[in-house]
């Protein structure tokens, strides 16, 4: 066993060994995926009071750090949420495996047939705080994408990161994959993050699951590229033609269906000429308990600049009358964060516009914002999202976790 006061030793070690597990799942059958994904949930499922119990731990250890509520919101496991963590599993499992498959195939002119087909990435560093579902569904993805993962969790989740982490090694085994296909950082030492973030070597992507400090910090300090987004600055534009429940409904779900995720609401900007409606919106946040900052319509206490561009995670919404669609437009360019917007609206021309002008990774039409998830894309869960424009982009799911090679295949074929 590495000592593991020595944290770089203890990192390279790991490195190593995730090197050597992930040549060997480039090449295992996609049975032998499904077989450890779906043993895996079993296993979870056969632990979940041992699960319950650890996240006892961290809930308590998540108190006395003084976790926000919403941050404690984040960290809780129930035996609901752990259904959730198994159905994602098996959701996972029964996808098709990406790898090997043919993105793209062409003959040419001199009898070459060449095919692009996807490949796994290699080695895949997840950092992330306070959520421990996410060694299961990071888990899931990097290894059904043919990849080895190195994870390391939040100290606020240690005791639950573990315990899921053994159910996922217990399906490997099941399926005689090599256990360091996903491996977790053993420590808390933030020194495992710095060190993680240089190990070229070792691994191919960073992906960041965490605040705004975390993420900026693997952004500023990665030497491995960076699958990410620093903020999820969501913006919601009610037009002039809005259809008035729809809109209600929508607002009120992406804002409190869950305050501490990245997909929830933060700003609310409405046409001028649907003011009333922007007031009975406000109206209905208000009397679910949400602080509205506001400007152009009566809110909880006037906005400020501060307000725009906030992502508050919390039961707190900035909101704000624009004179057109041209103005919402430029007001989410400035101070979103290309994450996820969305427009009401009964109009096509509008949408078509919102959605040409706006480069956002998830533009929505009329839908609840809290749907930028990727278990809600069909991808059976997501190792985060991301938004910017090399490689990946959105949901990251199991065939954003690949990347390609191409097959050209002659019969003698000799170039001029």
């Amino acid at each position: 066993m590495t000592d593991q006061t020595n944290i770089p030793d203890l990192m390279a070690d790991i490195g190593i060994r995730a090197r050597a597990a992930a040549k060997v799942l480039a090449s295992a059958s996609p049975d032998s995926k499904t077989l450890a994904l779906n043993a895996a949930a079993d296993a979870v499922w056969e632990s979940r009071e041992k699960i319950i119990a650890a996240n006892a731990l961290d809930m308590e250890f998540g108190r006395d750090k003084g976790l926000s509520d919403a941050m404690m919101d984040r960290l809780m496991l129930d035996e609901d949420r752990i259904a959730g963590m198994v159905a994602g599993l098996r959701s996972v499992a029964a996808q098709d495996d990406p790898v090997g498959a043919v993105t793209e195939e062409w003959e040419q002119p001199n009898g070459l047939n060449i095919r692009r087909v996807r490949t796994p990435l290699g080695v895949i560093g997840v950092i992330y705080e306070s959520r421990p579902n996410v060694t299961a569904d990071a888990g899931a993805l990097c290894l059904k994408a043919g990849n080895a993962v190195i994870l390391r969790g939040g100290s606020e989740g240690f005791n639950s990161s573990g315990a899921i982490h053994a159910a996922l090694q217990v399906g490997l085994k099941a399926a005689g994959l090599p256990v360091d296909s996903v491996q977790l950082v053993p420590t808390r030492d933030r020194a495992a993050v710095r060190e993680m973030l240089t190990m070229t070597d070792s691994i191919d992507v960073i992906v960041p699951r965490g605040g705004k400090g975390l993420v900026g910090l693997v952004q500023r300090e990665a030497r491995v590229p960076v699958f990410a987004h620093l903020e999820g600055i969501v913006h919601i534009y009610i037009d002039k033609d809005a259809d008035a429940e729809k809109a209600r409904a929508v607002v009120l779900n992406a804002k409190t269906r869950r305050t501490g995720i990245c997909g929830a609401a933060e700003c609310i900007l409405v046409h001028k000429d649907a003011q009333a409606l922007g007031q009975q919106i406000v109206d209905d946040l208000i009397a679910a308990g949400v602080e509205v900052h506001a400007q152009g319509v009566n809110g909880s206490v006037p906005a400020t600049q501060e307000d725009w561009g906030t992502e508050y995670l919390d039961m707190i919404i900035a909101a704000k009358v624009v004179d057109s669609i041209d103005d919402a437009i430029d007001h989410i360019q400035t101070f979103g964060s290309n994450h996820t917007d969305c427009i009401i609206t009964e109009d096509s021309a509008a949408v078509n516009t919102f959605f040409a002008r706006l480069d956002s990774a998830i533009l929505m039409h009329n839908a609840s914002t809290q749907f930028a998830d990727g278990g809600e894309f069909g991808m059976g869960a997501e190792i985060g999202i991301a938004t910017g424009k090399m490689h990946a982009r959105g949901p990251v799911g199991a065939a954003q976790l690949t990347s390609f090679k191409y097959l050209v295949v002659g019969d003698g074929a000799l170039r001029a």
